[in-house]
């Protein structure tokens, strides 16, 4: 049934090697099934419910890609959105998180039209290569001061809004340690380095009394509080369209190259154009489809994860890779004490050291065109120094198109870069608060 299904004989894998590779890919992603709870809970969400939706997403949405697409792709509540969602949504544009779900269900709705129409594939193709770089690295940045404001390494500031906090406290002295854990692990290859360093650094709270130790494991939590809990109709409000625009954008960026980049090394992807490749065809539906069942659940937007390249290196090449992440995950249902026992100074190092990582991407930025380059850094240092990634994005595809065109190299810029700069633009002169 597995030869049937997967192709394994096909695609020169066998059972054993697949499960390995799930089981790696599982072990360099789970850390979201901490970090995801921990955000989406200050905005006043249940936080076990939401553990448990973390959880059903990644199953789901890595279940979908394992039996639509047959890809060794898992996927899970992105990092980035998450922020968004929590930090830029709710806490500062003042939406309530119910608007903010159903904010996710509409982004996912359109993600899924733009992939079915080829719109999706247009927008990629249009939009600079140096503005998906900086994209990228700016949500790294907007994670990185989330995380060393969670650690208590830097506090508000009347004098320079923001500065060094106390680094000899119990809790700042934690998160630097586990930063430096996780880190040495991940240089040193060893699998799950990310969710090793969160449980050491989450042992150490417990012995320090940071946090309280409330068990392993249990029965799953209910996702009542969650579950179906969006509000649509607010949600369809104007003030939030320019929301589901940068859920939307994203989205796009973040799911395309990361399906994209896994399929290529484990060569799946054949020579020549998106409508002869039938797997990567299905895999953005199925990304698409689980943003939609995520938003249901009480997520935010969910998302392709590049960990899944751990698993392909260790020689995942079918969908059984993905399903055997998705029944992990459906494990991991029952971890909910062990969850909540998690502090933020365990999982601020983690989201440090993500930030660090995304900040790679600066590497393929146009340095010796300053049309490309003023762009691309006014996007990433926008998104932390107004703690919002739609203020990033706006800031760099306005610029963009205005310095091309003053330059007189308007031809330059793609119809799709033209129309995201214009939609930003008509957003500052309609909700200029936000």
């Amino acid at each position: 049934m597995l030869e049937r299904l997967f192709r394994l004989g096909e695609l020169k894998s066998n059972v054993r090697t697949e499960v390995i590779a799930g089981c790696t890919t599982f072990l360099t992603m789970a850390y979201i099934i901490f970090v995801n709870p921990n955000i989406l809970s200050t905005t006043g969400m249940d936080a076990n419910a939401v553990f448990v939706a973390t959880c059903l997403a990644a199953a789901i949405g890595s279940a979908t890609m394992a039996l639509w697409a047959n890809w060794p792709i898992a996927m899970a509540p992105g990092m980035g959105l998450n922020a968004f969602f929590a930090f830029t949504v709710v806490a500062k544009l003042g939406y309530t998180w119910q608007q903010a779900l159903g904010a996710v269900l509409i982004s996912g709705l359109i993600f899924l039209v733009l992939s079915l129409t080829g719109i999706r594939r247009w927008l990629i193709d249009g939009i600079p290569s140096s503005m998906r770089s900086a994209i990228a690295a700016g949500i790294g940045l907007f994670l990185a001061i989330i995380a060393m404001k969670g650690a208590g390494l830097v506090v508000a500031s009347p004098a320079t809004f923001v500065t060094l906090g106390d680094l000899t406290s119990t809790g700042a002295l934690l998160s630097i340690g586990g930063f430096f854990v996780i880190a040495a692990l991940d240089v040193l290859k060893v699998p799950g380095a990310i969710l090793i360093g969160i449980l050491v650094t989450t042992v150490a709270a417990i012995l320090t009394g940071v946090s309280h130790f409330g068990g392993i494991a249990s029965m799953p939590p209910s996702i009542a509080p969650t579950f179906l809990q969006l509000d649509l109709l607010g949600a369809l409000k104007g003030g939030l369209l320019h929301v589901v625009l940068v859920m939307v954008l994203v989205e796009v960026f973040d799911a395309t190259g990361t399906l994209i980049g896994v399929a290529k090394r484990a060569g799946l992807l054949v020579k020549g154009p998106t409508h002869t490749n039938p797997g990567l065809s299905r895999a953005l539906m199925a990304d698409s489809t689980a943003i939609v069942a995520g938003s249901l659940l009480g997520t935010s937007s969910t998302t392709a994860y590049i960990e899944s390249a751990s698993g392909v290196q260790a020689g995942g090449r079918t969908g059984l890779t993905a399903l055997t992440v998705a029944v992990l995950f459906l494990l991991a249902t029952f971890l909910a004490p062990l969850a909540g026992s998690v502090p933020v100074q365990a999982t601020a190092p983690a989201l440090l050291y993500v930030a660090a990582l995304m900040l790679r991407e600066l590497a393929e930025v146009h340095w010796d065109d300053p049309t490309e380059t003023v762009p691309a850094v006014l996007t990433a240092i926008t998104m932390p120094f107004t703690y919002s990634i739609a203020n990033g994005l706006a800031f760099g595809f306005v610029s963009y198109a205005v310095l091309k065109l003053l330059t007189g190299r308007a031809r330059e810029v793609h119809a799709a870069t033209w129309l995201v700069a214009a939609l930003f633009i008509a957003r500052f002169v309609l909700y200029p608060e936000g």
